[in-house]
């Protein structure tokens, strides 16, 4: 199988750079980042995909049972690394990619060095003694919702996830985004990202990580940003003053600073 044309590849930036490998979350694709790339790409060299099933991917790649599971998307981004034969990468997750991320380092160091978490969640629902943002009931009912009419709930849901509701042009592209994303394998991510619970995973971080939080975000909310910190030794946890949950195009300027920041201190 051709990896490039699976996941529609690019790259950009230094071809003698340091090596950034960006995934996306949810509902997007590599589209999602091009207002940080141009920064990114002075010192590095910037790699951007886009998982089975998102954005210009190949259709045809798709496989349910392998896209239930965060794991078949941890096998996308380290094939990926495997045919640019990509070594000592940064690699940053938005969203829950930042848990993609997670298992494809622990499954290949020698891929994936540094880990760059924007909006990271291992669990959206509350639990004893964590917070996620939302109950069970809340999950199913978007669950419900997002299957019964995946357009509709686009067009709802997509300017919650960016907040910014003096910026309407931002819930806008991400509710593009959404409804360019076939509904029937929006269906399965939706549910492979809202009943994950990775937070065991987080223990067998040991790449020197940096976890992006914003000063207000409904999908992610702070106590999840402070979890993941204590449960990674070593991290670093940067607030950045934004609202909602795509710090990478409402604040695209302070999430490349403290991306290069990090990797300057690193």
């Amino acid at each position: 199988m051709d990896i490039r044309r699976r996941n529609h590849v690019t790259v950009t930036g230094r071809t003698d750079g340091p090596v950034l490998l960006l995934a996306h979350g949810f509902g997007c694709d590599q589209n999602m980042w091009r207002l940080v790339v141009p920064t990114l790409a002075e010192s590095y060299r910037v790699v951007l995909f886009d998982y089975v099933g998102s954005g210009r991917a190949d259709p045809s790649a798709w496989d349910e049972l392998r896209y239930s599971s965060l794991e078949g998307y941890a096998q996308d981004v380290l094939e990926v690394c495997e045919e640019l034969d990509l070594r000592d990468v940064t690699f940053v997750g938005h969203s829950v990619s930042a848990m993609v991320g997670v298992l494809a380092a622990a499954k290949a160091p020698q891929h994936i060095s540094r880990l760059v978490m924007v909006a990271p969640s291992p669990r959206y629902i509350d639990d004893d003694g964590y917070r996620g943002g939302f109950s069970a009931d809340d999950i199913d009912e978007l669950l419900e919702s997002l299957e019964s009419n995946y357009l509709g709930w686009s067009a709802a849901m997509a300017p919650v996830i960016m907040g910014n509701a003096d910026r309407p042009e931002l819930g806008q592209e991400l509710t593009t985004s959404f409804c360019a994303t076939d509904p029937d394998m929006a269906r399965v991510f939706a549910r492979t990202t809202f009943l994950s619970d990775s937070r065991a995973d987080l223990k067998t971080v040991t790449a020197a990580t940096l976890i992006l939080e914003c000063t207000h975000d409904v999908i992610a909310p702070r106590e999840v940003g402070a979890y993941v910190h204590a449960a990674i030794p070593g991290s670093r946890l940067v607030t950045l003053e934004a609202t909602g949950h795509c710090p990478q195009l409402s604040a695209p300027q302070a999430t490349a600073e403290a991306i290069t920041g990090f990797l300057g201190a690193a």
